[in-house]
């Protein structure tokens, strides 16, 4: 890895300025390989699930290729040099300021496996948009779809241009390590941290975007059927396992039983039988479905209110070549249980109960700060409420996870959900070094003015004029 990151850094310095024709072909290059492989890239993902939905990987497919077009249809604007002011006098004898949107060099990205093509390509888009030499990390959890992502890219770009990389966690930790001038990593706070402390030795700048437990809050303004049925289909959307899924949602106490009851009949809807059902997605392997039953077990061990979605009452032991678990919701759970302290990540949901909306306020600010926040509520004082009272990586009002799917906006964390952006112009920006360049007139105002060595009247004079309140 350590030759391969010298090879891109060579021919990053060789190339010089990056010109927008050669972006633009490199980004070309990248929705070519995702777009004409549209049919092979599902099974690979398939094949490491178990059991995936087609449209599901498809649908990745698109909002990654999204990413891309945005990036190669507005690269053009994105590199203009930006005219700054400068202040008078100096304005006045022909100074000029800009910034130009410099390329940083080879960028690292480390991608996970829920989203193994989205969380790599769609920072990929803004990387060559920015002009960068970029080193994938792809995840070793979904093996088959690393497997054909590296063979598809070499195919695609010079391993001077992007290359890809797999391995375990030992190739995790050297990657790392390496001297990157940008690393980008997606996956959980844990990693998060270990990944910026292995940056941190070489000063390298780092994007993470780290999930965590996304909240949902429910006013008693807002319509609970609509509530239910977008939150169970973004809850359904590779069953959980997704950075910015919901993670618990909070209802008015005597709203419970009919939130619980349009949910329970729009997740029937969706999935009337889960394990021979191909629209329902697998747990990515036994460790974590057993990761999952081991909260739920502890739920009802603690007496907790534990319902499961089961409408043909199908049995989930003994499962072959895919691991399955019922959409659970599990009622007013305490922080001292796992299912509260750790991201869900599967088709798991706590419900808590509130009496007064500042209860969800002061619940969400006593915890780590989240990826998502998700508000359902008509009543425009009571979403200003909750936008001005919470801090999160993004907010969805009336929906869950789109906001994400929005080019134009900034995607990212803050606090242990992470830090930085990818995606759109913040994401071109999170990959360019902004170079502050001034030029001097021929004209030198601090000799005139007297502020140069050996100091004098001139000089006292001209100070007391400019330093004003």
């Amino acid at each position: 890895m350590k030759a391969l990151l010298q090879k891109q850094r060579d021919a990053f310095v060789a190339e010089g300025f990056v010109s927008a024709e050669a972006r633009v072909d490199r980004l070309d290059r990248a929705i070519s390989l995702l777009h004409d492989n549209r049919d092979a890239i599902p099974d690979a993902l398939d094949q490491d699930f178990g059991n995936r939905s087609r449209h599901q990987t498809l649908m990745e497919l698109y909002a990654t290729l999204e990413s891309l077009k945005h990036a190669k249809k507005r690269v053009r604007r994105w590199m203009k040099r930006d005219k700054r002011k400068v202040p008078l006098p100096l304005a006045l004898v022909g100074a000029k300021a800009r910034v130009e949107y410099q390329p940083k060099g080879v960028v690292g990205i480390l991608g996970t496996w829920n989203f193994p093509i989205n969380t790599t390509f769609s920072p990929l888009a803004g990387a060559l948009a920015a002009g960068n030499r970029v080193i994938i990390k792809l995840s070793e959890v979904a093996p088959a779809t690393a497997a054909r992502i590296a063979d598809l890219v070499a195919r695609a770009f010079d391993e001077t241009e992007v290359a890809c990389v797999t391995g375990g966690p030992e190739v995790g930790a050297a990657f790392s390590s390496l001297p990157f001038d940008h690393l980008c990593f997606t996956g959980s706070p844990a990693v998060g941290k270990l990944v910026m402390r292995a940056a941190s030795e070489n000063l390298t700048p780092v994007t993470l975007e780290l999930g965590g437990k996304s909240p949902v809050i429910i006013a008693r303004d807002a319509d609970l059927e609509d509530a239910a049925v977008r939150i169970m289909t973004g809850k359904a959307l590779n069953s959980g396992q997704a950075c910015l899924g919901p993670d618990y949602i909070m209802v008015a106490e005597d709203q419970l039983e009919d939130f619980v009851r349009h949910a329970t009949k729009w997740t029937s809807e969706m999935f009337p039988t889960l394990l021979d059902n191909v629209d329902c997605c697998s747990v990515i392997n036994e460790r974590h479905l057993e990761r999952l039953r081991s909260y739920v077990e502890e739920a009802r061990s603690a007496g907790v209110d534990v319902r499961e979605i089961n409408p043909t009452g199908e049995q989930f032991s003994g499962q072959e070549g895919a691991y399955k678990i019922p959409f659970t919701f599990v009622v007013d759970a305490g922080d001292d249980l796992k299912i509260m302290q750790e991201e869900i990540f599967g088709p798991l949901l706590v419900i808590k109960t509130y009496e007064r909306l500042e209860e969800c306020i002061a619940y969400i600010n006593a915890h780590p700060r989240p990826l998502g926040l998700y508000i359902f509520s008509r009543d425009k004082a009571t979403q200003r409420q909750l936008l001005d009272h919470t801090v999160s990586g993004g907010v969805c009002v009336n929906d869950v996870m789109l906001h994400a799917s929005i080019e134009d906006l900034p995607f990212g964390g803050v606090g242990n959900s992470g830090m930085g952006h990818y995606r759109g112009f913040n994401g071109f920006k999170s990959f360019s070094h902004a170079r502050a360049v001034f030029k001097q007139s021929r004209l030198n105002l601090q000799r005139l003015s007297g502020t140069v060595p050996p100091y004098g009247d001139r000089a006292d004079k001209a100070l007391a004029h400019i330093i004003r309140k």
